[in-house]
């Protein structure tokens, strides 16, 4: 028989707490098998913003309540476009709060690195589930920055995600050679022109481009990215009827646009689909991502790369690369490819892909521009 612990008293009324580890803190967690599934459309200060699947639990139907995390989810990131599901008072009536219990598994993962300060070379996730990054650019004012492009195009193929080039302000300026450098590529591009005030404003006899564009997106979850002044915010406001987002101007002495959107958030497009607004960004690092991250976005190259030897980085100068005898109308074994003979316009449609590839494994992605002229001050 284990002796009574001394407690120094025989009162019965005195209660002594039992000693530490004599009732080990259980490790079952609740299934919450009743948890409702829901996105995440905005991020503010802690609280976050969900969509229900079924907008009918909410109490005016629009399906839109205010999270919180759970602590079982620990310190894990949750961002814009996750799949969650929960529990709790999910009404959505103002001072309300439910309770974010579970991430679903993620389809896609848009992620950047940190380039600057005690956290470079840290991974942080932007957007999760999304289909489509759509690269935004203005083809003058403020002017395009190809590097930039290059640096979106490696973070949406190590993501999974399908690439698309819109250019604004094309009534500024000729594209043709900003084009030229994502045709290789196969990136598909669609050109707009907005007045300030957005789809309103624009009365041109060929259209604006923003019918084009909305076709290219709808039904789709699509991440519109780039530099500020590049017109993100006024393409939202003419894909979705009273987004209200803020527009602002390019200053005319740095040729910089204002910070006018500061948060992610997630829209829903009137035919269908979701388009995420992202606040304009310097830089944006993609350091994380290998040679084979961005192979996977070339499934034709990556199964040329597959007669590479092991450790093969298919850069320019590596030597053995397989996509060096491709480009030039050779199979592996030596012998000329069919179709592919030297001096063809296959072999020079190759040369290309395999050139503009190889420009996108430039390390850091520092190298020069490719748009600027010799001598020319970037």
């Amino acid at each position: 028989m284990t002796p009574r612990r001394d407690i120094g008293t025989d009162d019965p009324r005195v209660r002594v707490r039992p000693g530490r580890g004599s009732r080990p803190r259980t490790k079952r967690r609740p299934r919450h098998a009743d948890a409702v599934p829901g996105m995440v459309t905005r991020i503010d200060r802690g609280h976050y913003r969900i969509r229900l699947a079924d907008p009918a639990l909410t109490e005016d139907g629009d399906g839109d309540i205010t999270a919180m995390k759970a602590r079982e989810l620990g310190r894990g990131r949750v961002v814009v476009g996750d799949r969650v599901a929960v529990v709790g008072d999910t009404s959505g009536r103002t001072g309300t709060l439910a309770r974010m219990v579970r991430i679903e598994e993620r389809r896609t993962l848009l992620r950047r690195s940190a380039e600057d300060g005690d956290a470079a070379g840290s991974r942080r996730p932007v957007v999760a589930n999304a289909d489509l990054l759509v690269v935004v650019t203005a083809v003058a004012d403020p002017a395009p920055r190809p590097r930039m492009i290059d640096r979106y195009l490696v973070a949406a193929y190590d993501a999974g995600m399908g690439p698309l080039l819109v250019l604004t302000k094309s009534d500024l300026a000729d594209a043709s050679g900003l084009l030229s450098l994502y045709e290789p590529l196969g990136v598909p591009s669609v050109a707009t022109r907005l007045g300030p005030r957005g789809h309103e404003a624009a009365s041109r006899a060929d259209g604006d481009g923003v019918d084009a564009l909305r076709e290219a997106i709808v039904g789709r979850i699509s991440v519109l990215v780039g530099h500020s002044g590049v017109g993100k915010s006024t393409l939202i406001n003419a894909l979705v009827p009273g987004a209200d987002r803020v527009t602002g101007h390019v200053n005319e002495v740095t040729g910089r646009g204002r910070h006018t959107s500061t948060s992610l958030q997630a829209l829903e497009l009137p035919g269908g689909g979701w388009v995420i607004d992202t606040p304009g960004v310097r830089s944006f690092g993609v350091a994380h991502a290998s040679s084979s991250d961005v192979l996977r976005g070339f499934p034709d190259l990556a199964e040329v790369a597959q007669d590479c030897p092991r450790g093969c980085t298919h850069e320019a100068g590596v030597l053995d690369c397989a996509l060096d005898e491709w480009a030039v109308g050779r199979a592996g074994t030596g012998e000329p490819s069919a179709g592919a003979e030297p001096g063809s316009a296959e072999t020079a449609s190759r040369r290309a892909r395999v050139s503009s590839f190889r420009r996108l494994l430039a390390p850091s992605l520092e190298a020069e521009d490719p748009t600027a002229r010799p001598g020319r001050r970037r």
